[in-house]
């Protein structure tokens, strides 16, 4: 097993069951193909997966001096973030609530040749 480097981006205001999806596109695979990957993804998770891929690339060659070509997603997962709760009220006195979650997505590259 190669050297590991991580980054976490917090407070993603997309549910994780959305983010879910497109990070299962990319599990395993090499951090610039995943990159390429993204960029044509519909979805509107790819932007911020793709932000936290570049962040632990960055992190790899300027802290460590990894090259980026040797980056293998060793580990992506989107756990839940905080959920905000808004109501809305209905007819006859009742009340619907209205939930707004949002993720915490962590990313974890390792190096292979």
């Amino acid at each position: 097993m190669g050297f590991q480097v991580k980054a976490v981006a917090k407070y993603i205001g997309l549910s994780p069951y959305k983010v879910r999806r497109v990070i299962n596109q990319v599990r395993g695979m090499r951090a610039e193909e995943a990159l390429d990957q993204l960029k044509f993804m519909k979805q509107g998770a790819a932007k911020p997966v793709a932000k936290v891929i570049r962040s632990a690339i960055a992190n790899a060659e300027e802290n460590f001096g990894f090259s980026r070509e040797d980056m293998v997603i060793a580990k992506i997962v989107a756990d839940e973030g905080p959920t905000r709760k808004w109501r809305r009220f209905g007819p006859r006195g009742h009340f619907k609530p209205i939930l707004r979650r949002s993720s915490h997505i962590t990313v974890v590259l390792e190096e292979r040749e």
